[in-house]
């Protein structure tokens, strides 16, 4: 998916609006755990694990992860629709990394998917972000650093 870096950062800014409006309330996960727990339906797992993993929760996150995994490992039918809850979570945890590689799975088999797609250019623009800043922040201490340096030797060349 070739675009421009401004086109895909529009895209992982709407993703992140469409993720902060379908937040689930408290009485849906509530409703959705105990029909969850009154039935050994996959179907009822499914609805509970993928609510969850659009939470702002970050307990909430990691349990869905688990909850889709398991789901993905017992061949329930739906695994693009557990693979898509999955890298939800992935991405709200900001774990990026993780979110992009579920993203991909689904794209080489499913390459139109479009929340898959979204997925993988948001996931791919935090990761560059993050680099950025990490380097930014390596710049500025080592900057900071050297002005220390020289200020001590410039202190201690004084004393002589």
């Amino acid at each position: 998916m070739r675009t421009s870096k401004q086109a895909q950062r529009d895209i992982r800014s709407r993703l992140d609006e469409k993720l902060a409006l379908s937040i689930p309330s408290p009485s849906l996960l509530e409703s959705l755990a105990s029909a969850c727990a009154s039935s050994s339906s996959p179907d009822a797992t499914f609805q509970y694990a993928f609510a969850l993993s659009k939470s702002s929760s970050p307990p909430e996150l990691s349990y869905a992860i688990t909850l889709l995994n398991s789901l993905l490992k017992s061949g329930y039918p739906h695994q693009i629709d557990c693979m898509i809850g999955s890298a939800q979570a992935h991405y709200l945890l900001k774990q990026y990394k993780e979110a992009r590689s579920v993203a991909e799975a689904i794209l080489r088999n499913n390459p139109e998917n479009a929340m898959a797609g979204e997925l993988h250019v948001a996931s791919m623009i935090a990761i560059e972000e993050e680099e950025e800043r990490k380097v930014k922040n390596v710049a500025v201490g080592g900057t900071l650093a050297v002005a220390a340096i020289g200020l001590a030797l410039l202190l201690g060349g004084k004393k002589r």
